[in-house]
C-alpha cells in the first residue's frame, strides 16, 4: 500500500493558500461574496494576541463559517500582515487524511518556509471535526507554540461545543456565528434603501406610503428564506427550500453530526421530536405532554432537546411567574427555532396573513436576541390569566425589560388588550414595554407605563443593528 507522497499534500496547501504568490489574494469565490457583518466582530478575536487561546469559529451547518474565515484572511493581508504567515486548512480534504494537526503545522511551515516557533503566524484549520481528538492535539499546539495564532472551525456544532467546553477549558475561545438577522440579511441583499427606511421608522420619522409595506415584504421573506446567506442570495435555492436547508443542513445535523455523544440512539425519534418542536415554535410546551405523546422518557426527551441545543437548531426559554420569579421545577417552557426559515422548509412557506405568520414573527424577534445571548437572559412570563412573551432578567435575577411580540395593529387603538403585560410591568418595576406591531409606530403612557409600539420587522432591524454597532457593550437600543 502507497502512502500519500508528501509533494502532493504540500501542493494541496499551495492550492488552498493562493496568497502565498502574488497577488496575494483570496480565491476569487470568496472575495466577490459580500462579507458578513460579523467579520468585524470576529477580526478582534482572531488578532488578540495578548491571550494564549485558539478562537473555535461554531455555528450552524451553511452560516457561512468557512467564507468569514477567508474574509478574515482578506483582512490580514490588508493590514500588512506577510503572505506566508497566514495559512489555511480544509482539514476534510483527503489528501490530509492521517495528519495530525502537528504534522499539518510542520508541512505549512516547509510548504511556506516560515518558523512558527519564531514568527507571529495564523494557522486556520477548518472542518476540524474529521480529526480524532482535535481538542486535545490542538490545546497541546497553543500551549507549545505561543507565537501561532490557532483558529479552528467546523460544521458538527454539537460535537465541536461539547468538545471545546471539555477540554479547551481555558485554551479555547469560542465565537458563535448565528444564522443571519433582518439587518444582515438586508445587507447581503443590497436593500440599502430598506435600511434606511427602517432606521427612520426607529427615530420615529413617518414613512412615506409604500415603505412600510415594502419592509414587511422583504421581512415575510426573511421568515420563510433568510436564515442562510445562499438560501437568501439564491433563487434557485429559494425554489426549493426543503431539498437546500432540510436535506443539507436539518438531516446532516440529525443524521451525521454525532449525536451518539448525547446518548443518542434512535435518529428516528430524534427527528420525530424536532419536527413536532419545529412546527410549535414559539408555543409553550410540557415535559409531561411530550413524554406522553412521543412514547418517550421524560430523561430521554431532556437528553434530546439539549442535542438539538447543542446543534444550535432550537433554543430553549424558561418560564418565570408573575413576580418574574423562576420556577424549581421546569416543567413548562418554550421552544424556538433559531431561525425562522427552518419551518419553511419542513413544511411550506407562509404568507403575511398565514395562521403561522404569528408564531414565526415571534420566533424571529427571539432569533434576533438570541445573538445576544451573552449580555441578555430572555424569558417568557406566565401565570393564570396572563403572559408576557419576552422577559430579560439581570444578574440579579430581576427584570430589565420587557417585550410583548404582535403581529396585529390593534393594540395600538386598544392598549387594553395588553393590559396583563401593563400589570407585569407595574408589579416589577419596569417603566416601559416594548410592543411589537405589524405597520405602527405609536408611544403613549398606560397605567403609568410607557408603551413603545414598534413594527417587528423595525424591531427586529433594529436589534440586528445593535449586535454590530454595540455588541460589546450589549444591546444598545432606543428600545429601552
Amino acid at each position: 500500500m502507497h502512502a500519500i507522497p508528501k509533494d502532493q499534500i504540500l501542493d494541496r496547501l499551495a492550492l488552498e493558500n493562493p496568497w502565498w504568490q502574488a497577488p496575494h489574494h483570496i480565491q476569487a469565490d470568496f472575495a466577490r461574496l459580500r462579507p458578513r457583518a460579523y467579520r468585524d466582530l470576529f477580526l478582534p478575536v482572531v488578532t488578540e494576541r495578548r491571550v494564549r487561546r485558539a478562537v473555535v469559529l461554531m455555528g450552524p451547518r451553511r452560516v457561512g463559517k468557512t467564507v468569514l474565515l477567508h474574509h478574515v484572511v482578506q483582512q490580514l493581508l490588508e493590514a500588512g500582515t506577510e503572505p506566508h504567515r497566514v495559512c489555511y486548512v480544509s482539514v476534510d480534504h483527503p489528501l490530509y487524511v492521517g495528519c495530525s494537526l502537528q504534522r499539518l503545522l510542520d508541512l505549512y511551515a516547509e510548504a511556506a518556509g516560515v518558523d512558527p516557533r519564531r514568527q507571529p503566524c495564523w494557522v486556520i484549520f477548518d472542518e476540524i471535526q474529521y480529526l480524532k481528538q482535535w481538542e486535545v492535539h490542538l490545546k497541546a499546539l497553543v500551549d507549545d507554540h505561543p507565537k501561532v495564532r490557532f483558529v479552528a472551525s467546523g460544521s458538527a456544532a454539537a460535537a465541536l461545543r461539547l468538545k471545546s467546553h471539555e477540554s479547551g477549558a481555558g485554551r479555547f475561545t469560542d465565537f458563535l456565528l448565528p444564522p443571519l438577522t433582518f439587518h444582515e440579511y438586508l445587507l447581503l441583499r443590497g436593500e440599502d434603501d430598506l435600511l434606511e427606511s427602517g432606521a427612520s421608522a426607529l427615530a420615529g420619522e413617518e414613512l412615506a406610503d409604500g415603505e412600510m409595506a415594502t419592509i414587511n415584504a422583504a421581512f415575510i421573506d426573511y421568515l420563510n428564506y433568510g436564515g442562510y446567506p445562499e438560501v437568501a442570495l439564491s433563487e434557485q435555492i429559494r425554489s426549493d427550500p426543503v431539498r437546500y436547508v432540510k436535506g443539507d443542513i436539518v438531516d446532516k445535523v440529525l443524521l451525521r453530526d454525532l449525536p451518539s455523544l448525547y446518548g443518542i440512539s434512535d435518529i428516528q425519534e430524534l427527528n420525530a421530536l424536532f419536527t413536532t418542536l419545529a412546527f410549535n415554535t414559539a408555543q409553550e410546551v410540557s415535559l409531561e405532554e411530550l413524554s406522553q405523546n412521543a412514547g418517550v422518557s421524560k430523561p430521554t426527551l431532556k437528553r434530546y432537546v439539549e442535542y438539538l441545543e447543542a446543534a444550535f437548531l432550537l433554543k430553549v426559554v424558561h418560564r418565570v411567574d408573575r413576580g418574574a420569579k423562576r420556577f424549581k421545577r421546569a416543567n413548562f417552557f418554550k421552544v424556538y427555532l433559531t431561525n425562522p426559515s427552518i419551518r419553511t422548509a419542513l413544511f411550506a412557506p407562509i404568507t403575511a396573513d398565514d395562521p403561522a405568520t404569528g408564531p414565526l414573527v415571534e420566533t424571529a424577534v427571539y432569533a434576533q436576541w438570541f445573538h445576544h445571548q451573552q449580555h441578555v437572559r430572555l424569558h417568557y412570563a406566565r401565570w393564570r390569566g396572563g403572559e408576557v412573551d419576552m422577559v430579560s432578567l439581570g444578574a440579579d435575577q430581576k427584570p430589565e425589560w420587557a417585550v410583548e411580540v404582535k403581529w396585529s395593529d390593534r393594540a395600538t387603538r386598544r392598549p387594553q388588550l395588553v393590559e396583563r403585560a401593563i400589570d407585569f410591568c407595574n408589579r416589577n418595576n419596569l417603566p416601559r414595554l416594548a410592543v411589537t406591531t405589524r405597520t405602527t409606530r405609536r408611544r403613549l403612557v398606560r397605567s403609568n407605563v410607557h408603551l413603545d409600539f414598534l413594527p417587528a420587522a423595525v424591531h427586529c432591524l433594529a436589534v440586528g443593528r445593535g449586535i454590530i454597532e454595540g455588541s460589546a457593550g450589549g444591546p444598545q437600543l432606543s428600545l429601552f
